[in-house]
C-alpha cells in the first residue's frame, strides 16, 4: 500500500478465515484504515492481491468486483449516515437502490436491522437525535442491510464509554454467532481486541510491515517480539523485565 513514493505498508500476507472475529490492530498511523480501504475496494493495491474465496479482486472485470461487494458490508469510522434521513431511511434507501424493493418493505426489514442492533422503535428519529453509541449501533445496522457475509468495522468502540463499547463489542459477537457472519474489526482498543477476537494481524509502524498474526490472546501470552507485548499490554511487560 503506497501513495506515489510514499509506502505505508508492504509484505502483508495474511488469511482471514469464514467465521473469523478478525482484528486489524497497530499503532496510531501504521495504516489499519487505509488497509481496510484496499480490502473493500476503495483503493488499488501497488502491489499484490486480494483474494475473495481465491477469486483477484482487482483481477477481474467491474461487473464481477461489484458482485463480490454485494456480499460485504461497510461500518466506516465516522459512521457516515445521512443526516438528514431519519435511520430507518439510512437502510432503507440501500434496500431500494441495490436490492430493487419498495418503500414499505424497504422501513420492514430497515426495522428488523435496528431490532437486531437494539434500536427497536427508532426508525423514525435521525442521527442527532441519539446517542454517539446508538449512532455505532445503527451504522452496523444499515452495513447489514443486504445481508453480507463480511462485515468490516471501522474502529466501531472509538469514542465510546467503556460500557457502551463493551455492549458494542457483545453485539459483534451476537451478531457472529446468530448470522455466521465473518467480521473484520480496525481497531487498537485493547479491552475489544481481546473480548471479540479470534485472529488477528498487527501492522508496524517503524518496519511498514505486519510483524505477528493469529489469535490476539496467544499473541499476548506467546509472542516476544516487543513492540507486540508493548501493544497488548500497554507497556507492562517492558515494565517487569525492567523490574525482573
Amino acid at each position: 500500500m503506497a501513495f506515489g513514493t510514499n509506502v505505508i505498508q508492504q509484505d502483508l500476507t495474511f488469511t482471514i478465515n469464514r467465521g473469523d472475529v478478525f482484528v486489524v490492530m497497530g499503532g496510531s498511523g501504521c495504516g489499519k484504515s487505509t488497509l481496510m480501504r484496499h480490502l473493500i475496494g476503495l483503493h488499488r493495491p501497488c502491489k499484490g492481491r486480494v483474494l475473495y474465496d481465491g477469486v483477484s479482486f482487482w483481477d477481474v472485470d467491474e461487473t464481477e468486483r461489484l458482485k463480490i461487494l454485494r456480499h460485504v458490508g461497510v461500518m466506516y469510522q465516522s459512521g457516515a449516515l445521512w443526516s438528514s434521513m431519519t435511520l430507518a431511511e439510512n437502510i432503507g434507501l440501500l434496500l431500494q437502490e441495490y436490492a430493487g424493493v419498495d418503500a414499505e418493505k424497504a422501513r420492514e426489514v430497515a426495522s428488523l436491522k435496528l431490532a437486531l442492533v437494539g434500536l427497536a422503535g427508532f426508525e423514525d428519529y435521525y442521527p442527532s437525535e441519539i446517542s454517539g453509541g446508538m449512532k455505532k449501533r445503527a451504522s452496523i445496522a444499515r452495513a447489514m442491510a443486504l445481508d453480507p457475509d463480511i462485515l468490516f468495522l471501522d474502529e466501531p468502540s472509538g469514542g465510546l464509554d467503556p460500557i457502551s463499547g463493551r455492549m458494542l463489542d457483545d453485539l459483534i459477537l451476537e451478531l457472529r454467532a446468530t448470522l455466521g457472519t465473518t467480521i473484520v474489526v480496525i481497531t487498537h482498543e485493547l479491552a475489544s481486541i481481546f473480548a471479540i477476537g479470534t485472529n488477528s494481524v498487527f501492522l508496524d509502524t517503524d518496519t511498514k510491515t505486519m510483524i505477528a498474526s493469529g489469535d490476539p490472546k496467544k499473541l499476548r501470552a506467546t509472542c516476544e517480539n516487543d513492540t507486540i507485548q508493548n501493544f497488548l499490554t500497554r507497556g507492562e511487560a517492558r515494565g517487569r523485565k525492567r523490574v525482573g
